[in-house]
């Protein structure tokens, strides 16, 4: 650090000086930094303040638009029917249903889109899944009843008007865990090129009274509104079982809500382009009601692959696999009475085990180390080897 030098009492004058002008400086720009911060926050107030002598608005629903322009509205909460004028800017974008902002006049402020619960937000999916049905290996036959009942109905609905038939209204898979239900729900959605909206049975069973029902109902409201789309429900045996009466509280809200989901799918109201698809390993357990045509119009049992079947879930997962010696066909023979997802895994294990090795290639003795592993079996047929 340089040393100052002061020359004369003249030079130690001016040097105080110009170090008390930058301390004042240091002072203005802080209390400009305050100030600052003191305006925002009476920007603050006063926009709270003039949100708080604001007069209150209420929500109401469009019942019905007169002939004479009037709009007879029900307010919700009290249930109160009153008819109000309406401006012609507004009134051109009314329709019955429609959700509207009245104040104390009664006289419509503007137009409330419906606003739904979170949870069932966030069972609409921005994007589609991105499996395709060449993912699937086998099921040609429960893939065609699939996309005759779902995806044609939405992309190609000349030909059903043209024939003069009402296509499925909704559609159930059923069969042993991971034979595929879930995956040709995910196919579809990717096909159809609609909203897809997907959720488990679980999630509609609550705690409190009607919340269950509320949210079927902002389920369907949200399918309309987005349609076409398809509503897939996985597990549906965990609120659509055969009503019994045990008389807990629990039972009843489940039922309640069953109820509900029973009205929507085939009720008084006009479900409009919405397809359904559910998939439950149960089908045993659930209520006739649901099973009834006009609810689910197909049943479509998912079963466990073939032989065929099984080697072209072989070859969909290990093409990308470096295989050495390896016979599709034999590990097919070796899979009987596996499903789709267990031989998925096969494929999965047999490369681990192979990365375990620290190998460049995984060899036939890996594949039967993964059926071993994933079957829980200690013996096996040597026909790969031969």
């Amino acid at each position: 650090m340089e040393e100052i030098v002061i020359a004369n009492p003249l030079q130690e004058g001016e040097l105080k000086l110009k170090l008390r002008l930058r301390d004042i400086e240091a002072q203005v720009l802080e209390v400009k930094i305050k100030n600052d911060e003191l305006l925002r926050d009476n920007t603050q107030l006063k926009r709270e303040n003039a949100q708080l002598k604001r007069m209150p608005l209420f929500i109401a629903v469009v019942v019905d638009i007169l002939e004479n322009g009037e709009v007879y509205l029900r307010q919700q909460g009290n249930n109160q029917e009153y008819l109000t004028h309406v401006s012609a800017e507004i009134g051109n974008e009314l329709k019955p249903g429609a959700k509207v902002a009245v104040n104390n006049a009664l006289s419509i402020v503007k137009i409330v889109g419906n606003v739904f619960d979170s949870r069932v937000r966030i069972m609409e999916l921005d994007e589609s899944p991105n499996v395709t049905f060449s993912q699937i290996g086998g099921l040609l036959k429960e893939i065609e009843e699939v996309r005759e009942s779902v995806e044609y109905p939405l992309t190609r609905p000349e030909i059903f008007e043209r024939i003069g038939v009402e296509p499925p209204k909704g559609i159930l898979l059923y069969g042993p865990p991971g034979t595929g239900k879930t995956l040709i729900a995910k196919a579809v959605a990717h096909q159809a090129k609609a909203t897809f909206i997907r959720m488990s049975g679980s999630e509609l069973v609550h705690k409190y009274i009607g919340e269950g029902a509320q949210l079927v109902r902002e389920l369907f409201m949200l399918a309309r509104e987005r349609a076409p789309s398809i509503v897939f429900i996985d597990e549906i045996d965990a609120v659509g079982s055969t009503r019994t009466n045990d008389g807990t509280s629990g039972s009843a809200e489940v039922q309640r809500t069953l109820m509900q989901l029973l009205a929507e799918m085939d009720g008084f109201n006009n479900r409009g382009d919405v397809r359904i698809m559910a998939a439950t390993n149960r089908v045993d357990m659930l209520d006739p009601a649901l099973l009834r045509p006009g609810r689910f119009d197909r049943v479509i049992e998912i079963p466990l692959p073939d032989r065929d079947s099984r080697l072209e879930i072989l070859k969909i997962h290990s093409a990308k696999l470096r295989l050495n010696g390896v016979s599709l066909e034999e590990v097919a023979d070796l899979t009987e009475d596996t499903t789709g997802a267990e031989v998925q895994a096969i494929c999965r294990e047999a490369g681990m085990i192979a990365v375990r090795k620290e190998a460049d290639e995984i060899s036939a003795e890996d594949f039967l180390a993964a059926v071993r592993k994933v079957r829980n079996e200690s013996a096996f047929d040597n026909r790969m080897y031969t």
